[in-house]
């Protein structure tokens, strides 16, 4: 993923958090906001220091980024991650149905083309 997609500014992903726009389940949690001012979607990944070593954040955030990286989103998102301790007992195709899913609930992704 190119860094013009990353939101890496703490001010902008406060902003984002307090739209309010959230959607949630026991192991993630996704802020959302649609119709910002950039030509691309953009994304933030959290993950907490309860969670364990920086290895194990490293690894949990590489698996979000390659999740991120295989979906097609609406090119006028941005969205912010974050990955609940409760997460780390789940293997990738978990993570990545959980994630998935939440990216639906909150309607980012584009409509696939049959």
């Amino acid at each position: 993923m190119k860094k013009k997609y990353r939101i890496k500014k703490s001010d902008e992903i406060q902003l984002l958090m307090s739209k309010k726009n959230t959607v949630g389940n026991s192991y993630f949690i996704l802020y959302y906001q649609k119709n910002h001012d950039f030509e691309n979607f953009r994304y933030a990944i959290s993950v907490p220091k309860k969670y364990g070593k920086a290895h194990e954040r490293n690894l949990m955030k590489r698996r979000i980024r390659e999740i991120i990286k295989i979906n097609n989103f609406d090119q006028t998102c941005e969205f912010f991650v974050i990955a609940k301790v409760k997460s780390k007992d789940l293997n990738f195709s978990e993570i990545k149905d959980y994630v998935e899913d939440l990216f639906k609930k909150a309607n980012l992704l584009k409509e696939r083309v049959k």
